[in-house]
């Protein structure tokens, strides 16, 4: 790409700097607003992020003071074989799209039921130190899927203010001093060219005067 500054001094030059300093401003309105949509989708994203990890970890607490109980009742032998029963849990990530944007959006999070054949937990504490780490898998998940959604707008966010940055800053500048440095050199040369076209009429003028006398 040629730049500003090598164009040469010609109507066709000027034409093609306006055009790109045309396009160029285009392209700054145009990340700005994007730029404006990004920030409050980001806004939002970092709220739900900081809602889901404080609910995050409540349930872990929560589900650490059953799991303390449970074990001073029944002794880790009893935590062992609850867990025996307990399949892994199944996530799934839903995505959606901000200004071109791919992100995380909804987490589905399915704990599957303890296994018909095997034991039931000992006491009732593991009953409910089961049921709360079923939520906090839950909690574990959105707040996962949040933290990224964040964390990949905001880098967009970074991305698109430095480029926004770039325009307004750098390049938009250099296409106007190079337009404006165009735009000088063809109003001299066509002041020159004037000039010369006068000089050549006097020129003839008394060539012809000079002929018919």
């Amino acid at each position: 790409m040629t730049t500003p500054s090598r164009l040469p001094p010609s109507r066709a030059g000027r034409l093609h700097l306006r055009h790109r300093l045309d396009v160029a401003v285009r392209g700054a309105d145009l990340l700005e607003q994007k730029l404006r949509i990004l920030l409050s989708r980001h806004d939002q994203l970092r709220r739900a992020e900081e809602i889901s990890g404080s609910r995050w970890h409540d349930r872990v607490k929560e589900a650490d003071t059953w799991l303390v109980r449970a074990v001073l009742l029944g002794g880790e032998h009893a935590l062992d074989r609850a867990a025996a029963g307990v399949g892994p849990a199944r996530i799934t990530v839903d995505e959606t799209v901000t200004m071109g944007v791919r992100h995380p959006t909804e987490v589905t999070c399915v704990v599957p039921d303890r296994a018909p054949s095997s034991a039931a937990p000992a006491n009732t504490a593991l009953v409910h130190a089961e049921a709360a780490y079923r939520e906090a898998v839950r909690a574990a998940g959105e707040y996962a899927a949040a933290r990224a959604a964040s964390r990949i707008v905001g880098a967009e966010v970074l991305s698109t203010r430095r480029r926004v940055r770039a325009l307004r800053r750098h390049w938009i500048p250099r296409l106007e001093t190079a337009l404006a440095r165009v735009e000088l050199a063809l109003e001299q040369t066509e002041h020159e060219d004037a000039v010369r076209r006068r000089w050549a009429a006097r020129t003839l003028g008394k060539g012809t005067s000079g002929a018919d006398g």
